[in-house]
């Protein structure tokens, strides 16, 4: 896998160099797209072709759309479920099919259904949510229609957010790419030390968590209730190290070309004061994307608190469905969706209550919501992480007894609570804004930081066959 070797690290560069090489905007734009498909294709060429019939459906719906304006809605329509199809088919066909034939056997009804051995592309979840999101901006003219279908193809594919996100809008990053990008070193300086920090995340604290997360949830029965408690705690941690990883090594690399990608991530495990909050600073592109294009139209105009509530839930429902095939995803985002709703509802008198005892200047009251609502999502991401809806029911159970703790430091959990308290220091000074000292000697403080982050990745990290999470999605 490209993104599990060294050969990242010479792929990279070589872009970059070849990119900047380039004096002619067009040119550079067609040098990234092969990049890009180069990207890609590491994994399974052939995958490469729905890549490109995403791209092309999304394209020619979108021309349509603007050539005849009176058949919009069909041309859009088209798009979803042409989309939509090839996400079934790849991603949920044969956990679809096994599902209803253990239904109908369940009836008393012998049934017998297709299975098809494909391998789940790479990805797929993120570049044709970005596609639609497009065809949907296009109807709704939020963006102008782009003819050139090279540079579309390079909006769909880039290869710094393509297979994990942060999903990007066309009102961003499509511009973009009609713009001349210069080197610039300060830029270049600020990517590089995101893509380190990126690392960090990835290769020193979620995958030292993963040995000791892995070792209690493949062997769940075997351990006593505090250490499920304790592994579930950390697996908060190792999913945020994977995917915001992912995420500031994407961003990161943009940066160092010129692009600009979307924050993802905004400190949630640590400094979310509500599961509200958690979710406006947790995977924001995906939050965002359901939100813009899934629950505000299925809200329209009404005013129904509890229609809201039912709009919300049914969001993060779907959002389950979208993680994976597996009901462990679905129930995970039920449990979020039905915390939303509770949110919804209680809104009001929870602001009338802090506003009455001015708790909202108050630093205890923040830091005790903060631990509650890290109780409430470490309990929702239970399931996440389940290998199945049994052991997930079985892991909530336990957690809420008490026990003797054990194995889970055996396993280097103890290594990896360091690394999470240093993640912790790093994001409480961003939090509070205490970088002025960062900001006033740019140069000094970015190379020492650069520095530090090589050390710790090089004398810590695991470099083993550790795929990033959200590659599976």
């Amino acid at each position: 896998m490209l993104f599990n070797s060294l050969e990242f690290l010479l792929f990279f560069p070589v872009v970059c160099a070849v990119y900047f090489a380039i004096k002619d905007n067009r040119w550079r734009n067609y040098f990234l797209l092969a990049a890009s498909y180069y990207f890609y294709m590491c994994w399974e060429p052939v995958y490469a072709l729905l890549l490109l019939a995403s791209t092309g459906i999304t394209f020619g719906a979108a021309i349509l759309m603007d050539k005849k304006p009176a058949r919009k809605k069909l041309f859009l329509t088209l798009s979803i479920v042409l989309n939509l199809l090839i996400l079934f088919f790849f991603k949920y066909f044969n956990w679809a099919a096994e599902n209803v034939s253990a239904l109908m056997n369940t009836l008393g009804i012998a049934m017998q259904t297709p299975k098809f051995d494909v391998l789940l592309p790479v990805g797929i979840s993120f570049y044709i949510f970005q596609a639609l999101g497009y065809s949907i901006d296009v109807y709704r003219g939020n963006v102008e229609t782009e003819k050139n279908f090279f540079t579309y193809a390079l909006f769909v594919s880039f290869f710094p957010q393509l297979v994990a996100g942060p999903i990007e809008r066309s009102t961003n990053l499509l511009q973009q790419f009609k713009e001349k990008h210069n080197f610039d070193p300060e830029k270049a300086i600020t990517g590089i030390n995101l893509m380190l920090w990126g690392f960090f995340l990835k290769i020193v604290v979620a995958d030292n968590l993963a040995i000791a997360v892995n070792q209690v949830y493949n062997n769940i029965h075997d351990y006593p209730s505090i250490t499920i408690l304790s592994a579930s705690a950390m697996f908060c941690f190792q999913l945020y190290g994977d995917f915001a990883g992912y995420s500031y090594i994407a961003i990161g690399c943009s940066r160092v070309l010129g692009f600009k990608l979307m924050d993802n991530f905004l400190r949630p495990y640590f400094f979310s004061v509500s599961v509200q909050d958690f979710w406006k600073r947790n995977h924001i592109s995906l939050t965002t994307w359901f939100m813009d294009y899934v629950y505000y139209p299925m809200i329209g105009a009404s005013a129904n608190i509890y229609w809201w509530c039912f709009c919300i839930f049914a969001t993060f429902v779907i959002s389950g469905f979208w993680h994976g095939a597996n009901w462990t995803y679905v129930m995970s985002f039920a449990i979020f969706g039905f915390y939303l709703v509770i949110c919804i509802l209680k809104d009001k008198r929870q602001k009338k209550f802090e506003k009455q005892h001015n708790l909202k200047k108050k630093e205890w009251w923040l830091w005790l919501n903060r631990a509650l609502t890290f109780l409430l999502v470490m309990i929702a991401l239970i399931f996440f992480r389940a290998n199945n809806i049994d052991d997930g029911f079985y892991a909530l159970k336990s957690v809420f007894s008490v026990d003797s703790l054990s194995g889970i430091f055996a396993a280097g959990g103890k290594k990896a609570i360091l690394f999470v308290g240093m993640l912790f220091v790093v994001e409480y000074f961003i939090e509070y804004k205490k970088t002025k000292f960062i900001e006033k000697r740019f140069l000094l403080s970015h190379i020492a930081m650069s520095i530090f982050l090589m050390m710790t990745v090089l004398l810590f990290g695991q470099f083993g066959e550790n795929q990033f999470i959200y590659f599976q999605f």
